[in-house]
């Protein structure tokens, strides 16, 4: 600047030289030249004083200096605005006396001050952790008069926690003008939270104590605290919940509170539900038993400092009324207290019961009279009260056992029985003959899948026996399934055994063909005269080639090989079952009524084509009763449209299904319930016009299926020997049950401790198999007779042909005394139940007519030979039989529980 200044000075010194020449040469003439400038001498410059960047040096004032004449100093430029430092500026001293004088630049230093910034808006600053230093702070936004950047001035620092302000520097990019600003800026530091390493223990507190009952102990934490129940004012349940605890570290500051769980034991107070007898009177020399109810402590029950535990109970015998008291002691508190009484009663005594008269007629009185102490007396049946040696009146229609139950306070009972005997009669008039007996009730079923040829000796003894004359063949519902000469359409040659075969998988024995059973069975050695009478079961349900329904044709081939074979075949039924679905049926309708009578009748139906072949055998068809068990109207529709071309109908009788088998129904209601559906059956043939038509059983038992223990048991026989009873009464033609052998059941059963038996199986078959089926265990060597087989042999002496039903009257007790008769040569056979299972009967038989006999026989079978089998080795004893010689008549017989008695008077 000086340098310039100095160049405008020369500049103007030779401007004016040539403006004075130039004034000078006008005027003419040759006058002086003008004097020139002097320049001065600044021996000293002014100071300026400081401005700060951003102002022109018109801001700086010039404050002394020196010069060799008098003047002035000014900034040269003074609109310069100069950088910030100590920048040396141009100064000009200009003379007061400019016209002599001239001016003089130079330089002066100045000093300019770096400007500072304006910052309008400081930044936001993001949250950080106690711990954290602000470097892990964000810095956002923030406005400023220049560019620039704010940041923490010591980001290093770690600050507490809470909103503290802490310095910023907001530093301008253009550094050489401008300073820094410091400023502060709230920064958010949240608490840290502290590190729990192990949480403490609680001490037990006791039921119904808040939580600060219980110490904390222990715990490590960082940093350093201490640990306290979230809510101490809270009241935990019984046991060992987890409750809520809570650290406060020391620096509540800096760090936040953690919430844990702790499990505190919390012990159930001490309390006492109940403290109980029982029974709360006793008999002297009997127990009781206390039962306590308790928790929170022990329990110790005294007198006899017995320990005991809640919900059992202990057994005491005090000697007299005693209070019990019960202690239950906590822990930690005080015991509480329970009491109970056991009160102690003398034991009841009868002295005597009596009846007076022991034997009444029915509905006539008798007197019972107890004798007894130390409690009331109640009389049974009748629940009649009985006051100590007063007599109470009783009017039985049956024999009854009275019994005294004599109770005490404490419920204990003594008893006394006495039993008032009530005359049953039986009374017959052999004058009143009814209907004709046949033996032909007495028949058995047999089956193709039982191999009869290596036991025939043994099957033929066994019904010999039971009296059995009469056989069906070839066995239930296999009977619609089995083909007696199997696919071949011609009967073979006399002599020659046909092969049989089955559908549906149906089993057979290989050796039960029919030449086999004609020879080594119907004729058998000791088979009765002239052989069993044969009852078949032509197959309805499957032709030969089982596609199709059944084939006459085959059924009077069958007939007619029979015949030609030695073989007599006198019924024939066609098929068997066929209303129920459980049949095998494969016509186009199956167990249709109409399609079944349709078979039977025409030229090429069953009922001619046998009757080609064999005139004298009997025809009949299926019927149900009208049970509405299976296809509906089958007896209406069969018995009606086959009318004139059946000889007989068939029936089956199961009274019980599996499951539902009843002692006292089977036993008391069962046999009369066969009646009722007999008497359906005949009006049935009245109303088809075809009145009086033969009756024929084909199958009956206890139970439809599966048949368990009471199917070999007394129970069984007892309903087989009534059944055999009405069947005679009913004037029933002929009758086969099922069956004779080869059908244990095992195990599959019904065995029932509800049903009275020994044995732990069932069975069809009446007659032992013996070793032959180990699924009946005990049941005795082949051909042991059952209870069933038991009551065809003591029938086989009434149901004798020749002979005629006669009518017996039973007075008295007709609910457990029921009778049966028939004459019988030239005497009377009587058949005589018992079916009250525990109390023998005193029975009068009077014949009418009669006044004395010269020999009277009593065969029984009853409860008490049957039970023999209730042994490891089981004795299947045989009917009793006792020769009484000549009687008197009327003659007095007592009837043994549950039995059946054949009474033979001559």
């Amino acid at each position: 600047m000086m340098k310039a200044s100095r160049k405008v000075s020369i500049g103007l010194s030779i401007l004016l030289s040539l403006t004075i020449a130039a004034c000078g040469g006008s005027s003419g003439g040759g006058g002086n030249p003008p004097p020139s400038k002097t320049t001065p001498t600044v021996s000293a410059w002014p100071t300026a004083s400081a401005i700060t960047y951003g102002q022109t040096l018109a801001s700086s004032t010039l404050s002394g200096g020196t010069a060799s004449v008098t003047g002035s100093f000014s900034w040269t430029t003074s609109t310069t605005a100069p950088g910030a430092g100590s920048p040396s500026e141009g100064v000009t001293f200009t003379p007061t006396d400019t016209t002599d004088y001239n001016t003089v630049a130079g330089s002066v230093g100045v000093t300019v001050n770096k400007a500072t910034p304006t910052v309008s808006a400081w930044p936001t600053a993001s949250a950080i952790t106690y711990g954290q230093t602000l470097a892990s702070s964000t810095l956002s936004g923030g406005t400023a008069s220049v560019p620039g950047a704010f940041s923490w001035t010591t980001s290093t620092t770690s600050p507490s926690a809470g909103a503290p302000s802490e310095s910023v520097t907001f530093t301008p990019t253009d550094a050489t003008d401008y300073n820094t600003v410091a400023g502060t800026v709230n920064v958010t530091v949240n608490q840290a939270t502290p590190t729990v390493t192990a949480w403490p223990t609680a001490s037990a507190i006791t039921s119904g104590q808040t939580l600060s009952s219980s110490t904390l102990t222990g715990g490590a934490a960082s940093p350093l605290g201490t640990f306290a129940w979230t809510t101490p004012t809270l009241v935990p349940s019984a046991g060992t919940p987890s409750e809520s605890v809570t650290f406060t570290p020391n620096d509540a500051t800096d760090y936040s509170t953690v919430t844990g769980s702790v499990a505190v034991t919390v012990n159930a107070a001490p309390s006492i539900t109940s403290f109980t007898p029982k029974p709360a009177t006793i008999t002297a020399g009997s127990n009781s038993s206390l039962t306590a109810v308790f928790a929170g402590g022990a329990g110790v029950v005294t007198p006899g400092n017995i320990t005991v535990t809640s919900g059992v109970a202990i057994t005491v015998t005090p000697a007299a009324t005693t209070t019990y008291t019960l202690t239950v002691t906590p822990t930690v508190g005080q015991a509480i207290n329970s009491m109970t009484t056991v009160t102690v009663v003398a034991a009841p005594a009868i002295t005597s019961f009596i009846a007076n008269p022991t034997s009444v007629a029915s509905g006539s009185p008798s007197g019972l009279t107890g004798v007894f102490t130390g409690g009331t007396g109640v009389i049974t049946p009748g629940n009649l009260a009985a006051t100590s040696g007063t007599a109470v009146s009783v009017s039985p229609t049956t024999t009854t056992t009275y019994t005294l139950t004599v109770t005490n306070a404490a419920g204990t009972p003594v008893t006394a029985m006495a039993t008032v005997t009530v005359a049953t009669s039986v009374s017959v008039n052999p004058a009143n003959a009814g209907i004709a007996v046949t033996n032909q009730l007495l028949g058995m079923n047999m089956a193709v899948w039982f191999d009869f040829t290596s036991n025939t000796p043994a099957i033929v003894d066994a019904f010999q026996s039971a009296g059995i004359v009469a056989l069906r063949w070839p066995g239930g519902s296999t009977s619609d399934d089995y083909h007696w000469n199997g696919t071949s359409a011609s009967n073979p040659a006399n002599g020659v055994a046909p092969t049989p075969s089955t559908c549906q998988g149906a089993y057979q024995s290989s050796n039960t063909n029919y030449l086999n059973f004609i020879t080594n069975f119907e004729h058998a050695n000791g088979a009765p005269t002239n052989g069993y009478d044969i009852a078949l079961t032509a197959d309805y349900g499957t032709n030969p080639t089982c596609n199709g329904g059944g084939s006459a044709t085959e059924a009077a081939n069958w007939v007619q090989y029979a015949n030609a074979n030695g073989g007599t075949v006198s019924h024939v039924t066609v098929g068997n079952e066929n209303y129920g679905s459980w049949e095998e049926d494969m016509h186009v309708k199956e167990h249709d009524p109409g399609t079944y009578a349709a078979s039977v009748i025409g030229s090429t139906g069953y009922y001619s084509l046998i009757k080609a072949q064999s005139p004298s055998t009997l025809v009949g068809v299926i019927v149900d009763a009208n049970s509405n068990c299976c296809a509906s109207g089958w007896d209406s529709t069969v018995l009606s449209s086959a009318k004139g071309s059946y000889d007989f109908v068939e029936f089956h009788y199961y009274p019980q299904n599996p499951g539902g088998e009843s002692d006292t129904f089977l036993v008391q209601q069962a046999a009369p319930e066969f009646t009722t559906n007999i008497n359906t059956i005949k009006q049935e043939l009245t109303t088809a016009g075809e009145a009086n038509t033969p009756i024929y059983v084909g199958e009956m038992g206890s139970v439809s299926s599966n048949p368990g223990k009471q199917s070999v048991s007394i129970t069984q026989g007892l309903f087989a020997g009534q059944m055999l009873g009405e069947m005679m009464n009913d004037g029933v033609s002929r009758a086969t049950w099922w069956i004779g052998f080869g059908n244990c059941n095992g195990t599959a059963g019904n065995d029932s401790s509800s049903l009275y038996g020994w044995q732990s199986f069932g069975a069809y078959n009446v007659f032992s198999d013996g070793s032959e089926d180990p699924t009946c265990p005990g049941y005795g060597p082949f051909g042991t007779m059952s209870p069933t087989a038991q009551a065809f042999s003591l029938f086989q002496n009434v149901a004798v042909n020749g002979e005629h039903v006669l009518t017996p009257a039973v007075s008295g007790d007709t609910t457990d005394v029921r009778a049966y008769a028939a004459t019988h040569s030239g005497g009377t056979a009587l058949v005589l139940f018992n079916v009250n299972e525990t109390t023998s009967q005193t029975v009068t038989v009077t014949v009418n007519g009669e006044t004395t006999s010269p020999g009277v026989t009593v065969i029984t079978y009853d409860k008490s030979i049957y039970d023999q089998t209730d042994s490891v080795t089981p004795v299947w004893a045989n009917p009793t039989t006792t020769t009484m010689g000549s009687q008197t008549i009327p003659l007095t017989l007592t009837l043994s529980p549950w039995s059946m008695n054949v009474v033979l008077i001559q």
